[in-house]
């Protein structure tokens, strides 16, 4: 199963669990307060940011963004020095933006769906293939870089 998870990009993960929450927020309606528009807008803005400005990285020096795949570049400058997974990152906090820009909380309870499954399943991938390629550099940037933040 983990395999055909694997399958789908992760941004149509974070996709498909938003559509799923929004399912349920039509079916039981349990909206935010009001005014969680500009704080949605801010958190879309930053987590688009973040998730651009590292896949630009990713295009430039021509490596890879599909888990499991061998990496050309071990990258570890831009956001890459916060986190080791910035992308996701960014994708998480566009993903909260949107709900606060929707006034929608079933997607904010589903998304840690989406975060278990990419610590659990596809980072471990990622990470061992990055071991693979990159040995000694990746253990040592993974002994200074936080997963997340």
């Amino acid at each position: 199963m983990f395999k055909l998870l694997m399958r789908i990009p992760v941004p149509w993960v974070f996709v498909l669990t938003y559509l799923i929450g929004a399912g349920l927020e039509r079916i039981w309606p349990f909206h935010l307060a009001a005014h969680t528009e500009i704080a949605g807008a801010i958190l879309f803005a930053a987590g688009a940011v973040v998730a651009g400005v590292s896949l630009t990285i990713f295009y430039r020096r021509r490596t890879t963004t599909v888990p499991g795949q061998r990496s050309a570049a071990l990258v570890t400058w831009g956001p890459y020095r916060w986190t080791r997974n910035p992308m996701y990152v960014g994708l998480t906090l566009a993903y909260l933006g949107e709900a606060g820009l929707q006034r929608h909380v079933w997607p904010v309870i589903l998304l840690p769906l989406t975060i278990v499954y990419l610590n659990w399943v596809v980072v471990p991938v990622e990470e061992a293939r990055l071991t693979e390629v990159f040995g000694d550099d990746y253990a040592a940037y993974r002994a200074r870089v936080r997963r997340w933040i």
